[in-house]
C-alpha cells in the first residue's frame, strides 16, 4: 500500500481521536481477528500485532515472525521485543509514555483483555470502537478501483468454469475449479473467512448453503454467491444457471429479481436511507407474490470485510453517503423447490452510483 495513503488515513484518524479527548489510540490484532483495520491503517497484513497511535507517533508493535514483513509494508515504527508477549509490550509503551486517555476497540476485545491486561496501566480506557469503522466506510478512488479489479476478476474465472458446466459435476467441483481461476487469474484468493456458497436444485432455498458432493441434474437451477480478493479488498457477487433447459418459474423468478435488483440500483444515491432502497426491490417481489420468500436484507457494505457498513434493509437505520460500496441481492427462496438471488457492487458517487462488477450478466444462464 502506498505510504502516503497511510499517512493521510492516520492524520484523519488523529482528527477523530481528538475530538474524544483521546491521547493515544491502540488497536489490536489477535490471530487475525481485527486484521482488516490493522491492514487500513498501517498497512500491514499480519496475524498478530498491536497498532498505538498518538498526536506525533505511530508505532506497530509485533513478534519476530514478521520483522521483514512489517518493515515492508508499513511506515510506522516498529517495535519488537523477543521473549515479551505482545499485550505486555503494549502496556508498557502506554505506560512509559504517561498517556492519560486511551481509545480501545471493545468490540474487538475479550473482556478479560481489557480486565487483566490493558487495565494495569494508569491510562482512562474510551471505547474508540467506532472510529476505524467510520474511516473505513468511505472509499477512496484507490479503494473502488481496486474492488472493481475484483469483480473483473470474478467475471472471468466464473465464465471459464461455467463453460466446463455438465450435469454430474458436483457443487464442491464447481467451487475447486472457481477457487482456483480465482487465484490462477491474479487474486489473493476468494474471501477471506467463508467458503462460497453454491446450492443447486431444492438447496437454493439454502441462502446461505454451502457446495456439497451433491452432483448437478438436468434442470437444476444453481445459485453461486462468491467473491475475489484483491490487495485485501473483496467483491460480492451472486449469479444463477441452469443445467440445460430451464424451467419457466425458474426463468419467472430471475426476471422478477433482474427487475428488484435494477430498481433498486438505480435508486441508489447520497442521502437515501437503507431502509428505503430495501422497499424498492421489496414492493416489486412482493407484488410479484413473493413476499415471504424475499427473507434477507438488500445489501450491505463492502470492502476489507464482506460485510461493513451500511446496511441496506428493512431494520436499517443507516443514511447512503458518496464514498459509500454496497451490494444489491434481492432473492427469492422456496423451501422445497429452490432459489436464486442475484447481487452486484455499487460504489455511491455525487450523483448517484456506479456499478463495480459488470452487472450486464444477471438474466439465467442455460448449460451444459
Amino acid at each position: 500500500m502506498n505510504f502516503d495513503v497511510i499517512h493521510g488515513r492516520v492524520k484523519k484518524l488523529r482528527g477523530l481521536m481528538k475530538e474524544k479527548g483521546m491521547d493515544a489510540l491502540v488497536l489490536l490484532v489477535f490471530e487475525r481477528l481485527n486484521a482488516e483495520s490493522c491492514h487500513y491503517i498501517s498497512g500491514f497484513r499480519g496475524s498478530s500485532a498491536a497498532v498505538v497511535i498518538d498526536a506525533s507517533r505511530e508505532m506497530l508493535i509485533t513478534d519476530g515472525r514478521y520483522q521483514t514483513q512489517a518493515a515492508l509494508q508499513s511506515p510506522f515504527t516498529l517495535i519488537i521485543e523477543a521473549g515479551v508477549p505482545l499485550l505486555e509490550s503494549v502496556v508498557k509503551v502506554i505506560s512509559e509514555n504517561r498517556y492519560r486517555s486511551v481509545g480501545f476497540e471493545s468490540e474487538k476485545l475479550f473482556h478479560s483483555v481489557v480486565e487483566n491486561v490493558l487495565k494495569k496501566s494508569k491510562a482512562d480506557w474510551k471505547d474508540a470502537s467506532s472510529l476505524l469503522p467510520s474511516l473505513r466506510r468511505t472509499k477512496d478512488t484507490m479503494e473502488a478501483d481496486t474492488i472493481r479489479r475484483a469483480g473483473v476478476i470474478a467475471r472471468k474465472a466464473y465464465e471459464k468454469v461455467l463453460s466446463e458446466v455438465r450435469a454430474g459435476m458436483t457443487e464442491v467441483e464447481f467451487e475447486s475449479r472457481l477457487i482456483y481461476e480465482i487465484k490462477m487469474a491474479g487474486a489473493e484468493r476468494g474471501w477471506s473467512h467463508d467458503d462460497f456458497i453454491v446450492v443447486s436444485g431444492v438447496r437454493g432455498a439454502m441462502c446461505h448453503g454451502r457446495a456439497t458432493q451433491k452432483a448437478f441434474e438436468y434442470g437444476d437451477t444453481v445459485t453461486v454467491d462468491f467473491g475475489v480478493m484483491v490487495d485485501g479488498y473483496m467483491c460480492d457477487v451472486t449469479r444463477n444457471f441452469s443445467v440445460g433447459k430451464a424451467h419457466e418459474k425458474a426463468l419467472e423468478i430471475n426476471r422478477i429479481l433482474i427487475k428488484a435488483h435494477q430498481e433498486a440500483a438505480s435508486a441508489l444515491r447520497p442521502g437515501i436511507s437503507g431502509k428505503d432502497v430495501d422497499a424498492v426491490a421489496r414492493k416489486i417481489i412482493t407484488d410479484a407474490g413473493y413476499e415471504k420468500n424475499f427473507v434477507h436484507g438488500l445489501g450491505h457494505g463492502l470492502g476489507l470485510e464482506v460485510h461493513e457498513a451500511p446496511r441496506l434493509s428493512f431494520l436499517s437505520k443507516d443514511t447512503l453517503e458518496v464514498g459509500d460500496v454496497v451490494t444489491i441481492e434481492p432473492g427469492i427462496y422456496i423451501e422445497g423447490w429452490g432459489g436464486q438471488r442475484i447481487e452486484d457492487d455499487y460504489i455511491i458517487t455525487e450523483n448517484g452510483s456506479k456499478c463495480l462488477t459488470q452487472s450486464d450478466d444477471q438474466h439465467l444462464r442455460v448449460v451444459g
